[in-house]
């Protein structure tokens, strides 16, 4: 009968086909398929905590954004008004403002231009800015009061716009 020979770490030489010992990094952490099972749970118990944060993040943006949708009971419209730029009135002081506005309207508005009343819209607007005080606007809260202004001022004189909302896209006070 011919001789089977075996791998060299798995049978010492002379011993009489025992078994040699472990070899060392099976020795330290136990064998190489529980390493490997431990490495694999890791990795499950990772992704599992990965999965759940990610179903979390979107579940806390689209449950804030579909409250502030159905509070209002359909999507908002907005108008973007091209920038403005006034003198302000101040006590002895050269003051300017440039302040982007876009309206926020509870309905949809036709698109063209000229169905707008784009001057009419402008021109209430410029007599509330050009009546604000640099000091004002730089004061805390200055910058909310002058935006309820607005909001009072329009709704007041045009209020077949249904405008809800004055948004500041860009908002500068050079003294």
């Amino acid at each position: 009968m011919p001789e089977v020979k075996t791998a060299p770490d798995t049978v010492s030489p002379g011993d009489g086909g025992q078994p040699a010992e472990p070899s060392s990094s099976a020795a330290v952490g136990g064998s190489p398929s529980r390493k490997n099972a431990a490495k694999n749970r890791v990795l499950i118990y990772i992704a599992a905590a990965l999965a759940v944060a990610a179903v979390g993040l979107y579940f806390a943006l689209h449950s804030g954004a579909s409250a502030s949708a159905s509070g209002a009971g359909e999507a908002e419209t907005t108008f973007a008004l091209d920038t403005f730029v006034v003198n302000l009135d101040g006590a002895g002081q050269r003051a300017y403002l440039r302040v982007g506005i876009t309206l926020g309207l509870s309905r949809t508005l036709n698109r063209k231009k000229e169905d707008l009343p784009v001057a009419r819209l402008r021109d209430v607007i410029l007599s509330v800015l050009s009546s604000a005080r640099p000091e004002q606007l730089l004061a805390s809260g200055g910058k909310q009061k002058l935006k309820a202004d607005l909001l009072q001022a329009l709704q007041e004189q045009m209020p077949g716009l249904g405008i809800e909302n004055v948004y500041f896209t860009e908002f500068l006070v050079q003294m």
